[in-house]
């Protein structure tokens, strides 16, 4: 039994068939997280957790790609383990310029730091994060 199966495009260069099949391909997770999107401040907070994943990921795969075990570049760094585990942890926000500098360096990577304009003013909601706790050393 043969069948042709014939996509039409339309005059928008969309093709219906082609659409639907991709739709289907799609899991409810993917259907949740584009309604999720939809709402202005869980893009932010989606978009920032992302830009963690990112440096996260970065760390790992350059540490990997050097053949190094956590414990192998914290003895590099003359750090514990657990330190370089947390900066490897997407859920960590408290990496200093000094330290990724320190990473870079021993992992024989440049790092950049990239600020950017953006093209509308957004709300201010990163200022009103509270600070983090800092520790002073007492006399």
């Amino acid at each position: 039994m043969d069948f042709t199966v014939e996509f039409y495009v339309t005059h928008d260069g969309r093709c219906p068939v082609s659409d639907f099949l991709d739709a289907m391909k799609r899991t409810n997770f993917d259907h949740y997280l584009e309604q999720q999107l939809r709402d202005p401040d869980f893009a932010e907070r989606f978009k920032a957790a992302g830009e963690a994943w990112d440096v996260s990921l970065q760390l790992t795969r350059l540490r990997e790609q050097a053949g190094l075990s956590q414990k192998e570049l914290a003895a590099r760094l003359d750090t514990t383990q657990q330190q370089i585990s947390r900066l490897e942890s997407p859920a960590y926000e408290g990496h200093s310029l000094s330290m990724l500098r320190r990473v870079a360096a021993a992992l024989n990577a440049r790092l950049s730091v990239v600020l950017e304009p953006l093209s509308e003013p957004q709300k201010d909601s990163v200022l009103h994060d509270k600070p983090a706790p800092y520790r002073t050393k007492k006399p």
